[in-house]
């Protein structure tokens, strides 16, 4: 077989396996901006915690709060230009300790769920699937359990708190596969957590679901560019709240 042939034979493989190429992520990962700033220290700190739909409204919620916070989230790792992505709760638990750090933190904005019911060859695994038949990497049990032990290291942390629930999956969204129906089964669950410690909710679900077909992007869970502003102008909005809250 020539090498023309062999490489026809690979593409039609990636087409139809369970491990074609991921779903593009958010705009901001895209378009790998300078996450790095130099903070006012006489400012109050936010912190961001989230997946890349977090990741898609940060800067943009960074500015809208400029001069009123130093908003961070985690990066990569010392001095890289791309934002954390922090995943599902499977990684929250192993990492929250190195996300909080020793900074002093006046609000903490935070969100677990997509990587969390996205289709995986393996409980817990990272290794995703089309398959609607394979596992989520986390069942809306073991999703609770993490959760709750991720809410408890943040109320450690003295600041206030507000957990941004999960936001809806679109219809035919694959690489990985999610179900539609998963989101509110995951923000159930999260909601009795956060009402148990007494932690805001942003229902970031609500918010979307009646102006997906302007601010989703087709067949995938990320948002368009006037989506993540829609969503950095209600995360400031309730970020700002909190602030006001805390003085």
């Amino acid at each position: 077989m020539n090498r023309y042939l062999i490489l026809l034979a690979l593409l039609a493989f990636g087409a139809t396996s369970s491990f074609a190429a991921p779903e593009e992520g958010s705009i901001a990962e895209l378009r790998k901006k300078q996450w790095s700033f130099t903070p006012d220290e006489t400012l109050p700190n936010v912190l961001i915690l989230g997946d890349s739909i977090s990741i898609g409204y940060t800067l943009q919620v960074r500015a809208l709060l400029e001069g009123k916070a130093n908003v961070y989230r985690p990066l990569k790792h010392e001095g890289a230009r791309g934002g954390e992505n922090c995943a599902g709760t499977t990684k929250g638990v192993t990492s929250i300790d190195r996300w909080l750090g020793d900074r002093k933190w006046d609000v903490i904005h935070f969100n677990f769920g997509l990587h969390d019911l996205k289709r995986v060859t393996e409980p817990g695994g990272d290794k995703i699937s089309s398959n609607p038949q394979d596992p989520s990497q986390a069942t809306v049990e073991k999703y609770a359990e993490n959760l709750d032990v991720i809410v408890k290291k943040l109320k450690a942390s003295g600041a206030r708190l507000v957990f941004a629930n999960t936001t809806p999956v679109p219809e035919g969204s694959k690489n990985p596969f999610r179900d539609p129906a998963d989101p509110p089964r995951y923000n159930a669950a999260a909601a009795k957590i956060m009402q148990d410690n007494g932690v805001r909710v942003n229902d970031l679900f609500a918010f979307c679901q009646p102006q997906l077909d302007k601010i989703q992007q087709s067949k995938n869970v990320h948002f368009n560019d006037e989506g993540n502003r829609a969503l950095a102008a209600q995360v400031a909005k309730v970020i700002e709240e909190e602030l006001n809250a805390r003085r």
